[in-house]
């Protein structure tokens, strides 16, 4: 799957967080967290996983993460590549 414009996906409130997806040569996972100490690597772990899933390898994703629970993650990560890849069958792929 190709990324084809850049998206955003979610907010910097408080138990949110913000998603930017852009085209990259690479995959490149930025993850700024108030709780990266605690739960980067599950943070990690889960966008590797959709990305797997969707067959993803180059894409540049930047996160502004506020203490989100993991489905939130994955809600914001779909909302973000969906509108970034103009694919609206991305839920149905991930299941």
């Amino acid at each position: 799957m190709k990324i084809v414009k850049e998206a955003v996906a979610g907010t910097l409130e408080s138990s949110d967080l913000m998603i930017r997806v852009s085209s990259s040569e690479k995959l490149n996972v930025i993850i700024n967290s108030t709780v990266e100490a605690q739960f980067g690597d599950d943070i990690l772990r889960t966008v590797h996983e959709i990305l797997t899933k969707l067959s993803i390898d180059k894409v540049k994703i930047s996160i502004d993460d506020k203490g989100a629970l993991d489905c939130v993650l994955r809600a914001r990560l779909l909302t973000a590549l969906m509108r970034s890849t103009n694919d609206n069958t991305l839920w149905e792929k991930i299941q």
